[in-house]
């Protein structure tokens, strides 16, 4: 058997045709600094040509549903294993989907309780149970020998009236004794009924005493019984003659249906499809199983209550005729006695009712002039949110219900109050918990939960293989440092790495061996103290027989590899090389390789000469989003603050849903709706609010770094003002391939043609006309220092920068994307093809290129993803550069390089879900390594001591 999986020849993108041996059924990292070619060699080509191979065995009429793959530029890859990726990108965007039916712990909870749960009933909460007639038979029989019974069939239960016929009919049926409301009466002579008055009526259907041989008539009598009672039958003991009455056992009720003998209401069926949100079945009716209805939110409607309705308090008639706005206006202000000027939150409360939600059946005198004519009528104001919602439910434009979406915001549905499900599939328990109420207890509750849940023996051995399945799989969640999730989270909701997470747990449950798995940064999103047991779950999978694959730069990780392949020496066309490749020992020895000399410590992340010490705070009160207690926090201005803490505790809610939305209100108008928070203080101090996320830079291939940053207009109005394209009366749009005139109309500036290919993957072939310059002859005939446009956009940012070093403008721009280490990144790279680290530094390198105001606060969350130590390095410098301009850094982040650098920190926790959101600790890093409640404090403190 072969014991690698042996690449020779390996050119795809940047890999300079490299030759590789990795060792199977080992955990192996592939490291290096950004752009080395590490994704190349483990995407692009050991699971491309592996999932090739396997696409390539199946039938041609099997290919045609599946996307299938080119073949990578590599000569040959041997001992190759079925492959599975494992990747960072996000999970399902379906809003249906969530933690429970992506790992399909919801399909075996569905199951679970359709079979082994108890219904109550929705009025009184008593128990429903239907049962055979069989099983109500072993039921009686189960009864002390000799008891005495009476069967009675409870034809009326609760009701009003005389029932004369319903007495008659049952006498002439055969019946000899009926139990009016609780008294025996014979049939032949019963007593006259108040016909205003409710009356209980059960028929004695047989009276018997349990004994051997009884079961056949049993069996009988319950069965008339059923059919008398609608389904329902009372067993009740009788005493023996001369016993005293309270010795007898309790009276017993069966249904052969679920209906509750007390209310007489029935119930439905239960499924398992009475528990799918994704199903008409259980599905509640009013929200269709989303568990959320919109509504137009008046505070999105009125984002900025302190403008006056002249100044466009409500935005939505911001965009409606001036004209038309001012005379109704007038007509409002007139009527109701209030100035258009006063701020809108200084108005009564009753007069902001009526703006918003009208004024009911109080007529208004509206006059209105167009065209040279007046109108002038009287009715009721509709008000702001009825007119929107009228507008939103008569329009078929998307682009209006677009646009009045932004007004609107999410709340739990009235009906189901978040749980999606119909009312009766909430009255099944088990354990005392509805199905919806398990769902949201976070994972390692519902572990426990589950772990001592007790069932009848009976129940205990139909739900004893579905109970495995789901500890399994929560188990496995929980090993990866899931348990604060819920397994009612929606997908969409989740983060690149805890979506990566959830797949790997999901592949360990499967067992699978002989695999090869590929994962990109797992630890990614992990504080420290969970990723030990990300590395177990890693072990786990590589001891089942598997080929472990990881691209990854976390030093913990990079230690308990069994094998190292270390690439570069640079980045672009620096990179495509392995450096070396050996155990964590021999890299570590290993003199040219650059990960080496950071985990020996040989080249480190300095500590800062001096913490900054802040004057002026931003501070938050009363912090309350999601799991967030209610808190308060500082943040020093002019600082470079770090929010740390463990997965779940809180650290995205504080940073982004609450500070930065709260910012983008207050400083650029904007309208999302922030976190809850009582009031935030300092914002005198800043005119400027900018996220730097892991976005990409642009929609489309057409999108890249030039255009991005803005370099390409310069570049563009460079050509402009040669001579050629002078005498020729080329303008700057000329060189652009976005617009006719200067681009190839062939390939429509592409520089590719798609062709279509049926049975085989789609083919792109290099435009014939323009061979992938995107540009036509004419404009590519205008040259500079030799140079065409085209050539230009396929230099790399190192070699634009020495081209054009004579351009200031460009020139400055072009060395802010050097400073934050994408120097190897082609300016006309396709956004589609950088990953979310390089579209995260390009967005740092605009801003800096920016002139700075020292009032503007930066937010990234989690900048050190796919980041090299040495990249980490550059990043770090970048970020010092802002502080040192005025500016405001706040950074969520796991990374103890960044922490320990930091000015400020601030520790959430202790824990995740509704066991964070408090703060554990703040102040500087030597601070925070001194409280022994922070896990992040634990962790800090060898950093600091280096």
């Amino acid at each position: 058997m072969i014991k690698s999986i042996v690449i020779r020849g390996a050119r795809e993108h940047n890999l300079k045709n490299i030759d590789a041996d990795i060792p199977r059924e080992q955990l192996v990292v592939i490291t290096g600094v950004s752009g080395s070619g590490k994704s190349t060699l483990a995407f692009d080509t050991i699971y491309a040509e592996g999932q090739r191979r396997y696409v390539e065995s199946l039938s041609a009429y099997a290919r045609q549903f599946l996307e299938q793959m080119q073949k990578p530029d590599v000569e040959s890859i041997e001992g190759l294993s079925p492959a599975i990726a494992i990747d960072q990108k996000s999970g399902s965007a379906n809003p249906r989907s969530t933690v429970g039916t992506v790992t399909e712990i919801h399909d075996y909870l569905r199951l679970l309780y359709a079979r082994a749960g108890t219904v109550h009933c929705p009025q009184c909460g008593g128990e429903i149970s239907a049962r055979t007639i069989e099983q109500m038979v072993d039921r009686i029989l189960d009864l002390p020998e000799k008891t005495r019974l009476m069967l009675l069939a409870p034809v009326v239960r609760n009701q009003k009236g005389d029932f004369h016929k319903e007495l008659a009919q049952l006498r002439a049926t055969g019946f000899v004794r009926i139990r009016i409301d609780g008294e025996l009466y014979e049939l032949a002579q019963p007593p006259a009924l108040k016909k205003g008055e409710k009356h209980t009526l059960e028929v004695v259907v047989d009276r018997l005493v349990i004994k051997e041989g009884i079961a056949g008539r049993l069996a009988d009598s319950l069965e008339t019984a059923l059919r008398l009672a609608d389904g329902v039958v009372r067993v009740e003991p009788v005493a023996a003659p001369g016993a005293d009455q309270g010795e007898t056992a309790e009276a017993l009720v069966f249904s052969e249906r679920h209906i509750c003998v007390a209310c007489g209401i029935a119930m439905p069926e239960i499924t398992p499809r009475s528990f799918s949100f994704n199903n008409p079945q259980g599905a509640c009716p009013d929200c269709g199983g989303l568990g959320t209805r919109k509504y137009f939110d008046p505070e999105l409607v009125v984002p900025n209550p302190d403008l006056s309705l002249r100044e466009g308090a409500i935005v939505p008639w911001e965009n409606r005729s001036a004209v038309y706005y001012q005379q109704l206006l007038e007509a409002l202000s007139e009527h109701f006695a209030f100035s258009a000027g006063t701020p809108f939150s200084e108005l009564p409360e009753n007069l902001r009712q009526v703006l918003l939600h009208g004024s009911g059946g109080e007529k208004v005198q509206f006059f209105f002039e167009q065209g040279g004519r007046k109108h002038l009528y009287a009715k009721p104001f509709e008000g702001v949110i009825p007119h929107l919602q009228r507008r939103y439910r008569e329009t078929d434009s998307d682009s209006v219900r677009e646009n009045l979406e932004n007004f609107m915001s999410v709340m739990p549905c009235p009906t189901c109050k978040g749980a999606r499900l119909r009312p009766d599939a909430l009255c099944v328990t088990i354990g005392s918990k509805t199905i919806h109420q398990v769902c949201t207890l976070p994972l390692a509750e519902a572990d426990l939960f589950f772990s001592e849940l007790q069932l009848s023996a009976r129940k205990a051995e139909i739900a004893r293989r579905i109970l495995a399945e789901i500890r399994a799989r929560l188990g496995f969640l929980i090993r990866v440092g899931l348990d604060y999730l819920t397994l009612e989270r929606r997908a969409d909701t989740l983060s690149g790495g805890e979506g990566q997470r959830i797949r790997l747990a999901t592949q360990i449950g499967s067992s699978l061996t002989g695999v090869l798995y590929i994962l990109d940064e797992p630890s990614i999103g992990l504080h420290q103290r969970d990723n030990q047991r990300l590395l177990e779950t890693l072990r786990r999978l590589r001891d089942l027989g598997n080929t472990v694959l990881v691209v990854e730069h976390d030093e913990e990780t990079i230690h308990a590899a069994d094998y190292v392949l270390d690439m570069g020496p640079g980045a672009g066309v620096r990179g495509g090389e392995i450096v070396a490749q050996g155990t964590p020992q021999q890299i570590m020895e290993h003199p040219d390789s650059l990960t080496g000399q950071y985990l020996t410590g040989r080249i480190s992340i300095d500590l800062p000469p001096r913490r900054r010490a802040a004057e002026r705070f931003l501070t938050l009160r009363g912090a309350r989003e999601n799991n967030l207690r209610s808190i308060d926090v500082s943040i020093p201005l002019g600082s470079l603050t770090c929010v740390t803490g463990v997965s779940g505790s809180g650290k995205s809610t504080l940073v982004i849903d609450t500070l930065f939305q709260a910012l983008v209100q207050r400083l650029r108008r904007g309208r999302q709706k922030a976190g809850k928070v009582d009031e935030i203080l300092g914002l005198e101090h800043l005119d400027k609010v900018i996220d730097i996320d892991q976005s990409a830079i642009g929609r489309t291939p057409r999108s890249n770094p030039a255009t991005y940053t803005g370099v390409f207009g310069d570049i563009r109005e460079l050509f402009s003002q040669l001579p050629e394209a002078k005498v020729r009366g080329y303008k700057a749009g000329r060189f652009s391939f976005n617009v006719k005139g200067g681009r190839c109309e062939a390939c429509q500036g592409d520089g590719t043609i798609k062709i279509e290919m049926h049975f085989l993957p789609d083919v792109y072939v290099t435009c014939e006309v323009c061979k992938g310059a995107r540009y036509n002859r004419e404009t590519l005939e205008v040259r500079y220092k030799g140079k065409n446009i085209a050539e230009i956009l396929d230099m790399t940012v190192n070699q634009a920068c020495a081209f054009l070093e004579n351009v200031p403008r460009i020139r400055n721009k072009l060395e802010t994307l050097r400073e934050v280490g994408i120097g190897y990144v082609k300016l006309g790279q396709s956004a589609t093809t950088l990953s979310g680290g390089e579209a995260q530094r390009i967005k740092l390198a605009r801003e800096l290129s920016r002139r700075a105001t020292g009032r503007t606060i930066y937010i990234l969350d989690e900048p050190t993803t796919g980041l090299h130590f040495a990249d980490i390095h550059k990043l770090l410098e970048v970020l010092q550069r802002l502080v040192e301009e005025g500016n405001t850094v706040v950074v969520i982040e796991h990374n103890l390089d960044v922490i320990k650098t930091a000015d400020y920190v601030i520790d959430l926790g202790p824990e995740g879900g509704q066991h964070g959101g408090t703060v554990v600790a703040c102040g500087t890093p030597e601070e925070i390594a001194r409280v022994e409640a922070s896990h992040t404090g634990r962790y800090l403190r060898p950093y600091l001591d280096q």
